[in-house]
């Protein structure tokens, strides 16, 4: 469904993603692992239109990306929950899913989609009327998912959801991406935390220095050793 090409990004002279190439296929849950500075964020900028490559080739479905701007890549299917959550902090979490949802032309899809957050994430349902900058860390990046599922997407990308939550926040983070995984959503999954990547994705690439130094399967990575040790 995604694929990436020889992609390399550059920063004036500083070199941030090496002739990159990673593929995300239709129902998969791929893993993008590395530490700060591996060339993840840079590559989910990339995918939504937000930087221009120096050279690469990125497609979405047969879709050749590099000339669509960003709405247009939204309207293809591309979701991107960005580091940082990029919620509306004085609006009511029942608001930012309203808004998230907008450019669903379909009203009662857009509701529809609304209590679907609010199984995936009861909590945010007893906080629906609630400023979303007033929730907690974990509550905020439950929103933040949720705002990426508004669009109704055929591509999620999430940029380090994990990135300052608490371990049990995690777990319910990891167990919402498996639940999407199993309903065939396709997930790119860009994170520093290797044991919730490991915990739900089909494939997981290793990244350092903006290049894949490791890819395979991620049952089959757990397997050796030596990799273990580099991702935990």
């Amino acid at each position: 469904m995604l694929e990436i090409t020889d992609l390399t990004i550059r920063y004036g002279p500083f070199l941030a993603v090496d002739h990159l190439a990673i593929s995300v296929g239709a129902g998969e849950i791929v893993g993008i692992v590395g530490p700060n500075g591996a060339g993840k964020s840079s590559i989910v900028k990339a995918i939504g239109g937000l930087v221009q490559p120096k050279s690469g080739r990125l497609t979405f479905d047969g879709t050749d990306l590099q000339s669509l701007p960003t709405h247009k890549r939204v309207e293809l299917g591309i979701s991107i929950v960005p580091e940082g959550r990029g919620l509306f902090p004085r609006m009511s979490v029942d608001e930012n899913l309203v808004i998230a949802g907008d450019p669903l032309e379909d009203r009662a899809k857009s509701s529809r989609n609304i209590e679907r957050c609010y199984e995936m994430f009861p909590i945010l349902k007893e906080r629906r009327w609630q400023a979303a900058g007033t929730l907690s860390g974990g509550q905020q990046q439950m929103l933040a998912v949720s705002m990426g599922l508004m669009s109704d997407p055929r591509l999620l990308v999430l940029d380090e959801p994990s990135l300052g939550l608490a371990p049990i926040v995690i777990g319910e983070i990891g167990k919402a991406l498996r639940g999407l995984g199993s309903q065939g959503l396709t997930v790119a999954l860009f994170e520093q935390n290797a044991k919730l990547t490991c915990s739900v994705a089909d494939r997981i690439y290793i990244l350092a220095s903006g290049a894949v130094r490791h890819h395979n399967r991620a049952a089959d990575l757990l397997k050796d050793p030596e990799i273990l040790d580099h991702l935990m």
